[in-house]
């Protein structure tokens, strides 16, 4: 059983239009690149030139920021769910 993936309406355009899709990874790092494979150009939006995830993005496996988790070695495993989540700023 795949993870499934929350997609922000600002990366939809790279993923034809779809607010959710499934890749099968055994970690967070794993699954941007899988990503990456099936949507190409997504993950140079989420993740920096250091190759970190970028401070704008939030990545939450269920429900927990994976930056009080592993960070990208959080583990996933099937039936996950994932979100990725624009940071909003503003005031």
């Amino acid at each position: 059983m795949p993870i499934s993936i929350s997609i922000p309406t600002p990366l939809r355009a790279l993923t034809g239009q779809k607010d959710t899709v499934e890749v099968e990874s055994k970690d967070v790092h794993g699954m941007l690149g899988d990503l990456e494979k099936a949507y190409p150009g997504i993950y140079e939006r989420l993740v920096d030139d250091q190759g970190e995830v970028r401070r704008f993005v939030n990545i939450y496996v269920g429900g927990e920021d994976i930056r009080f988790l592993q960070n990208q070695q959080t583990p996933l495993k099937a039936g996950d769910e994932v979100s990725i989540v624009p940071a909003i700023a503003g005031g």
